[in-house]
């Protein structure tokens, strides 16, 4: 009788434990904000000046695309971005700021004054793309498609950060904490968020609340930074002739077996546990064909949505690598090749609860705006501030498009106005309206 009694209890627990799990994998999926959020967010799209800056946005329609255009025509390649930024600060100006500066690391910054200053909301889009000089960056357009490199990723965003501006200084909205138009520089590749990163490295703006742009569609809401460790490795020795010189250590040689050797220990660890990856994403060095190179390098990625699991991986790559090299030199080769780990990239992890204000805004105006709402994870400039617990939380572009970072990026308005509208009134309830 015992027994029985112990497996129906058993029977009960696990069918209990499985309603609680799907339950919250269906709220990951289909977040619903409280009903408290839901109401301040009903309540704030019924205040006048807010119901006349959703319906400026709708008028302001061309001229968001013209400065859609005009940016995107604007080359801004990695650690380049001098020239866009300042014409996006023109138009920031243009747009009614307060006060626009530019500060030592390039990042463009807007202040609009609050009635009270007690707090700091940050609207942002990032000023630079991937592409390199020279690209070829003008805008065609076939039928309503805009077609051209970063039309998307991110110079969209930057349009939509210079329309709520418009919008909320045309309509006099008014709110308690400043507002803080930002565009940052460095966000993509070797950047590694550098813009952002000094931002909150000098703590100069002193920003309470940050919420990003970029990349999605409408009803994204990212409150989860995905860490990442990037390295070049160098592998040096002193080169020769393939026939003459045959013998001699040869980094090709040596790296090939460093990618052997990590992979396999790699394969095995991220087959299991939270999701990890490893990516080899560029190879280079030597001279010829007939030439043993004097160096080979190679560029990796690895990335987790577990901070410990990252540490791992990461202390497993430079063990698994420096194994290789002392085992190729120690293989009978004559001299030797070294090994330089250079890290190019360190994006923290981190999340915030769905409980924080900022996220539960997030969901309860994506879906005032009935969009198809769910909780992400990625790589975007809010990883530094969520990665300090600050509330962040980046958000969708909206429309249609798709090809970010290649050279057949394309962008549609395909209700592109209704996202600016979600920026506008998540900034706006962050923010707090002033009565």
């Amino acid at each position: 009788m015992q027994i029985k009694t112990a497996n129906f209890c058993q029977s009960v627990l696990f069918v209990l434990l499985t309603f609680v799990f799907s339950v919250i994998a269906h709220g990951q999926n289909s977040p619903v904000a409280k009903k408290s959020y839901n109401k301040e967010i009903k309540k704030i799209s019924s205040q006048k000046s807010v119901k006349q800056a959703l319906a400026i946005i709708d008028e302001l329609e061309p001229e968001t695309i013209k400065d859609l255009i005009t940016l995107t025509e604007i080359p801004a390649p990695p650690f380049k971005e001098k020239v866009r930024a300042e014409k996006f600060s023109e138009m920031l100006k243009e747009a009614g700021a307060d006060k626009v500066w530019i500060d030592k690391e390039g990042n463009v910054i807007a202040l609009r004054k609050g009635t009270e200053g007690n707090k700091v909301v940050a609207l942002d889009a990032h000023i630079d793309t991937v592409f390199p000089e020279g690209t070829d960056v003008t805008v065609t357009q076939k039928g309503d498609t805009l077609y051209a490199p970063g039309i998307g990723d991110d110079t969209r965003g930057l349009a939509m950060v210079i329309t709520v501006l418009k919008a909320i200084k045309k309509a006099n909205v008014q709110t308690k904490a400043d507002l803080l138009f930002i565009g940052t520089v460095g966000e993509e590749g070797l950047g590694d968020l550098r813009g952002v990163r000094h931002i909150f490295k000098t703590n100069e703006l002193n920003i309470d609340s940050w919420i990003s742009i970029d990349g999605g569609s409408m009803g994204r809401v990212n409150n989860a930074a995905l860490g990442s460790k990037r390295y070049k490795a160098v592998f040096k020795g002193k080169g020769g002739h393939s026939w003459g010189a045959f013998g001699l250590a040869n980094p090709h040689h040596a790296l090939g077996m460093a990618i052997a050797e990590f992979t396999k220990n790699a394969a095995v660890f991220t087959a299991q546990g939270p999701k990890t990856s490893f990516n080899i994403g560029r190879i280079s060095g030597g001279t010829s064909v007939n030439s043993i190179p004097f160096e080979s390098w190679m560029e990796i990625d690895m990335r987790s949505v577990s901070a410990e699991r990252l540490k791992k991986i990461d202390q497993m790559f430079r063990t698994s690598v420096q194994q290789a090299v002392e085992s190729y030199n120690a293989s009978g080769v004559r001299d030797k090749v070294t090994l330089e780990l250079i890290p190019i990239g360190d994006r923290p992890s981190g999340e915030l609860p769905v409980t924080t204000p900022l996220i539960q805004r997030s969901i309860a105006v994506s879906n005032f705006f009935g969009a198809k709402t769910r909780l992400t994870r990625g790589s975007t400039n809010a990883n530094i501030p969520i990665s300090m617990g600050i509330p962040s939380v980046t958000i969708g572009r909206g429309g249609d498009g798709s090809g970010a970072h290649s050279l057949g990026e394309w962008w549609l308005n395909k209700n592109g106005a209704e996202a600016i509208k979600l920026a506008l009134m998540l900034t706006v309830a962050e923010a707090e309206l002033s009565k």
